[in-house]
């Protein structure tokens, strides 16, 4: 094969009380295109990411020594549409991109399991290269070691948009602010907020669903770090937003609804109160990665 495009979802993940452990696929994609080349080029994105440390050909490298074939060069261009650093999944579009794309390019005869193992060592955890591979919405654990995801069923009458700030929160700030231990009280919490939130999700309960995202063992330390999100989530909930919840490690929010007239009102009264905030109404990506 001389070339492959790769179309892979950006994700929201950390959702409510499932940190580490939940992320959802939407339908805002990265596009990688990987060529046979006489040397490895990158293009498409800035200066800065256009070298061989480039998060896609760092996964590229990995898939083939998965494979036990060795990497050649190639060309690379990406067509960026998620965000960078704003909690919507952008690295790991790169890690699942680049592994599928070696897989493609090069018929390693990888399975999407193999994909997803790949990305989730180079990303440190599952809550968003799962749902960028499989699709969906998706709970993840890692045991010894190794990663497990499962898709977790959503009602269709649950809506996602995504209110995305002018500013990037990088992972490793949000990380940063994260206490070392949490008090037992609220690893309860989580518990037994995650164990009712799947539940919510399957049955479209939205009492349920505004109960169960609650968190508290990263949103309240992220929460101050993101300018802007107190009058974000005071507008979404009076509009008729049924939870409101941090995606990824921020600084994007995301708002649940049913109402469909909801993004159109959001937007006029961000435009107002918030203006350099976009408001970005989404679907579920039931397919994650693909070859096209």
């Amino acid at each position: 094969m001389g070339s492959v495009t790769i179309r892979v979802p950006g994700t929201s993940a950390n959702i409510g009380p499932g940190f580490d452990s939940l992320g959802c696929a939407f339908n805002i994609y990265n596009m990688l295109t990987f060529a046979h080349a006489a040397t490895t080029t990158v293009t498409g994105c800035p200066a800065a990411y256009a070298n061989e440390d480039n998060l896609a050909l760092v996964a590229f490298r990995a898939a083939c020594r998965r494979a036990g074939r060795e990497a050649c060069p190639v060309s690379l261009h990406i067509e960026t549409n998620v965000p960078v650093s704003r909690g919507l999944g952008s690295s790991a579009t790169l890690f699942v991109g680049g592994a599928m794309g070696a897989n493609e390019l090069l018929s390693l005869g990888l399975s999407k399991t193999d994909i997803f193992e790949i990305a989730n060592e180079l990303e440190g955890h599952p809550d968003n290269v799962a749902p960028a591979t499989f699709g969906g919405f998706t709970a993840c654990l890692v045991e010894n070691g190794h990663p497990y995801a499962t898709s977790v069923p959503v009602s269709p009458t649950l809506h996602f948009c995504a209110l995305v700030p002018d500013f990037e929160l990088t992972t490793s700030r949000a990380r940063s602010v994260l206490p070392p231990t949490v008090p037992f009280a609220d690893a309860v919490h989580n518990g037994t907020h995650v164990a009712v939130l799947l539940s919510a999700l399957r049955e479209g309960d939205t009492a349920l669903l505004s109960l169960a995202l609650s968190d508290r063992l990263h949103e309240p330390y992220r929460r101050p770090l993101i300018t802007g999100l107190e009058v974000a989530e005071r507008e979404a909930l009076s509009l008729g937003a049924h939870a409101f919840f941090i995606s990824g490690s921020g600084s994007t929010c995301m708002a649940v609804y049913t109402d469909e007239g909801f993004p159109v009102a959001m937007t006029a009264r961000m435009a107002a109160l918030l203006p350099a905030w976009r408001v970005l109404p989404l679907q579920l990506d039931r397919e994650g990665a693909v070859a096209l």
